[in-house]
């Protein structure tokens, strides 16, 4: 049986090919979000919807003495105050975190159980305390300014190594010293034993400096509750709804089946929207008691307040080197900055994942990790792209150059000289987990030719013709990737002729749609414009762990081709019976089933189609749908190269990058076009982190930078054009080979433009500067350079 209606074998590898994995395929999504048509959370209105404002502590730390919300209750359009003690009473859950990290000395990570609303005591300016509920917004926001409180200040500590001192102001009772989590790892006695046997030693003191996260839309949230089946609705932007269902049901208090999140357009998280925040159980809880549907958005002078900040880490740092250079050990020790509560994943970025990525791609046999998590009164801390990955790979590249140019070895050299060789892999880190694949320094070599870097000294002198400084470095670096954890990879053959994906992981600004189509299709010959993508509701996504850690395209891709697997033995099955043929006869390939040696074929959307109108056999299957999730798979180890050549003005100050490559090893890439868009995203939050970016407090905890008039973002002529090149080495530890690029840009990019700074002021005897090297920062700098010249 030839399946007429369908393009033929040729015409369907045709068409397959060019939307095959490997080709620059156009984002699907992007016509719509281009001309200003997708929808967003603050697009969504329910009838009868009411609007929520929060009332936040201008305090930075502070005991409760009262709060009055009488005066508020009674103006115009008010529809309810609430405050801590009034949530109380519903038994609603702490934030926690669940990260299961220990302590040197074995014990758990002290939590700080943080209630959505403060009825005891404050521990950031922004802290909420009450919120209003009201028929229109500006009712809510007049009548929040209206609540009373009366809040007995406390001294404020906002640095994470004064906070852990003696003396310091205590944020909780049973946390001394402010230490939440005093995190370790190595051997000690060997690694001592290599720094004393060393033939030298570089040593660093590193600021990493706070991030506010700052995506295009502020968070929103919109509640509904179901008061005859007892569930709630929340409509929020998200990096995954199936795990944050989970941990907004536990907050709540109720089965997770009453509870659903939808998600629709997300502008950008970054690793701040994948957390529950106080204000959606605020509404939530808002939403019941009034039985109308409540919303809540944040405006952008609040987000710099409640929103998760990233990075922030006190950071010494040491590399022990025998005669030749060879690396024999590198640690840290130091603190990372959590803010006032403990929530989502902060720690692991200030330490764990620190760890982890610390060794890079270089034969370093010992490694050791000792820094402590400490409660600060300042905004709460959280992932941010990259999460101890950029951090990591910025310390061991600081510790690079200096120690090259300590020793008088070329920095180039040495990095050769330590390089892991590909004859070596597997390779196990001594950061304890295994590369399985790579070519380290063919990655390196190509980086070097594609910028020129042979070249640098003739543009160095026509640099200073003009009266300008200019420099240039290389930042290798590594990533250890979040561990795909089982994920979804549901595939329906819709009535209508689609076919349905649904998966646990969510896009939010990655580009899922038209990479996990191009899997697919190329898995199972269903024609690219025919797959539709679902992750958006929880009641339909029903497992997964959602976006992050640059683990997408592997976990999706890895349940993809385990699902298509499942189809096509279905379709085996089912073609055989519409055939007349013996299963073990049936050929698939190109979307096509096929009876052996015979030219009788189906395509799979006319089979999809039959099996769904006609009757099968007894034992049959009766449709070719398939609701599948993946086992756990290993971290990969995306790696690259990038140098960055900047020109600055010695006179102010000002940093010019001038020239800028990025090479990398992604492993498989599904779509090129989809992947240098993110490495162009990543290396511009990178500039902006290196150069301008940076949260910044007064002594008593008041934020310094609140807006955009104090906080500097990158704007398009800050960010260079990128010369970009790729040299893969695919996965092992997947069956796409696989390994996921969405932190790669700030990993490779926050110490090579640091580096080439530093370069450039070298000549006035400038080893260390902390980002971001404003104007001022490098203006000072030569400045005290030219003094101490003199």
């Amino acid at each position: 049986m030839q399946d007429h209606t369908s393009p033929s074998s040729l015409e369907n590898a045709i068409a397959l090919q060019k939307h095959g994995v490997g080709q620059p395929v156009r984002r699907k999504e992007d016509d719509t979000l281009v001309r200003g048509k997708g929808k967003y959370t603050d697009d969504f209105n329910l009838p009868g919807q009411a609007y929520a404002w929060i009332v936040r502590s201008p305090h930075a730390h502070g005991i409760i003495k009262s709060i009055d919300t009488a005066a508020a209750r009674a103006m115009p359009g008010v529809l309810g105050v609430w405050t801590g003690k009034d949530l109380a009473a519903a038994n609603y859950n702490p934030f926690t975190c669940g990260l299961p990290l220990k302590n040197r000395d074995g014990s758990p990570l002290l939590q700080t159980n943080r209630t959505a609303l403060m009825s005891d005591k404050v521990r950031f300016v922004g802290d909420p305390v009450a919120f209003v509920v009201a028929e229109t917004l500006a009712q809510a926001r007049d009548a929040a300014e209206a609540v009373e409180l009366d809040i007995e200040p406390l001294p404020a500590v906002t640095n994470a190594a004064e906070a852990a001192k003696p003396g310091a102001p205590q944020l909780y009772d049973h946390i001394p010293n402010n230490v939440a989590l005093d995190y370790h790892y190595g051997d000690t006695a060997k690694i001592d034993a290599a720094f004393a046997g060393a033939a030298h030693v570089t040593k660093l003191d590193i600021v990493n400096n706070r991030i506010a996260v700052v995506p295009m839309e502020p968070r929103v949230a919109l509640a509904h509750y179901d008061k005859k089946a007892e569930r709630y609705t929340l409509q929020v932007p998200t990096q995954g709804v199936s795990g944050n269902k989970v941990t907004l049901a536990k907050i709540l208090n109720v089965p997770n089946d009453k509870v659903r999140i939808l998600t629709a357009n997300v502008g950008g998280s970054f690793g701040m929207k994948n957390v529950n925040y106080p204000e959606y159980t605020c509404i939530l809880h808002a939403a019941k008691m009034l039985g109308r549907p409540v919303k809540w958005t944040d405006e952008r002078s609040t987000s710099f307040l409640s929103d998760s900040h990233g990075r922030s880490q006190l950071i010494h740092a040491e590399l022990a080197l025998d005669a030749e250079g060879k690396f024999l050990a590198v640690r840290l020790s130091g603190y990372g900055n959590l803010g006032a509560y403990i929530t989502g994943v902060a720690p692991a970025p200030l330490s764990l994942n620190t760890g982890k990525n610390l060794a890079s791609v270089y034969r370093t046999p010992l490694l050791g990790v000792d820094i402590k998590t400490v409660l600060t009164n300042t905004t709460l801390m959280g992932a941010y792209r990259g999460a101890g990955r950029p951090e990591a790979n910025y310390y061991m590249e600081r510790l690079i150059d200096r120690a090259a140019d300590e020793m008088g070895i070329n920095r180039l050299t040495l990095r050769k000289r330590n390089f892991i060789k590909p004859a070596q892999l597997p390779f196990p880190a001594s950061s304890g987990v295994t590369y399985d694949s790579g070519d380290f320094q063919a990655v390196f070599n190509k980086a070097l030719e594609i910028s020129d870097h042979a070249n640098f000294a003739k543009r160095k002198k026509d640099s200073r013709k003009q009266g300008k400084l200019r420099g240039i470095a290389v930042g290798c670096y590594l990533e250890v990737t979040a561990p795909p954890a089982g994920e979804l990879g549901k595939i329906t053959f819709e009535p209508d002729g689609t076919v349905k994906l649904t998966t646990g992981t969510l896009d939010y600004g990655q580009g899922h749609a038209t990479p996990f189509a191009q899997v697919l299709s190329a898995q199972l010959g269903v024609p690219f414009e025919k797959i539709t993508l679902e992750q958006n509701d929880s009641d339909l996504v029903r497992f997964g762990n959602g976006t992050g850690g640059s683990r997408s395209i592997t976990a999706t891709g890895s349940a993809i081709v385990e699902s298509s697997a499942l189809v096509v033995a279905k379709g085996k099955q089912a073609a055989a019976y519409l055939m007349e043929a013996a299963e073990g006869d049936i050929e698939f390939a190109d979307g096509r089933f096929t009876i052996a040696g015979t030219d009788r074929s189906i395509g799979i959307m006319e089979l999809a189609q039959r099996m769904r109108e006609g009757k099968m056999p007894e034992g049959a299957p009766t449709s070719l749908d398939v609701d599948h999730a993946t086992k756990d798979t290993p971290s990969t180890f995306p790696n690259g190269c990038h140098v960055a050549e900047v020109e600055i003005d010695p006179e102010t100050g000002v940093v010019r990058i001038v020239r800028y490559t990025g090479v990398s090893d992604f492993g498989t890439i599904v779509n090129p076009m989809i992947v240098e868009g993110q490495l162009h995203g990543g290396v511009a939050q990178g500039i902006g982190q290196a150069l301008m970016e940076q949260v910044s407090y007064d002594a008593s905890g008041q934020p310094i930078t609140g807006s955009f008039m104090d906080y500097a973002l990158p704007r398009a002529e800050d960010v260079p054009m990128m010369a970009v090149g790729d040299h893969p080495s695919p996965a092992k530890s997947n069956p796409l080979g696989t390994k996921g690029c969405g932190e790669a840009g700030c990993a490779g990019s926050l110490v090579c433009i640091v580096n080439a700074v530093i370069d450039a002021l070298s000549e006035y005897g400038v080893t260390q500067i902390d980002m971001p090297l404003t104007p001022e920062r490098v203006w000072r700098a030569v400045r005290d350079g030219k003094k101490k010249a003199a």
